[in-house]
């Protein structure tokens, strides 16, 4: 297994993306959700998965760059 060092605020983005899925799917699988709920639970998970596309991309690099680097860009 390889490792890779990440430092805090990377930690609080991959933490950050897990909970507005993990929130969008609660919203989602409430039985009593209404349409606002509903959207907002939509909101959340398509944010959620977006944003984890340029992080695991960035991660699994086999170039060492800067994580603000690659935000910026």
């Amino acid at each position: 297994m390889r490792e890779r060092s990440l430092t805090i605020p990377q930690i609080g983005m991959i933490a950050g993306t897990r909970v507005a899925l993990g929130a969008g799917i609660g919203l989602l699988l409430a039985e009593r959700a209404g349409a606002k709920r509903r959207g907002a639970g939509w909101a959340l998970l398509a944010v959620g998965a977006l944003t984890t596309i340029p992080i695991a991309v960035n991660l699994f690099r086999k170039k060492q760059t800067s994580f603000q680097q690659t935000m910026i860009a």
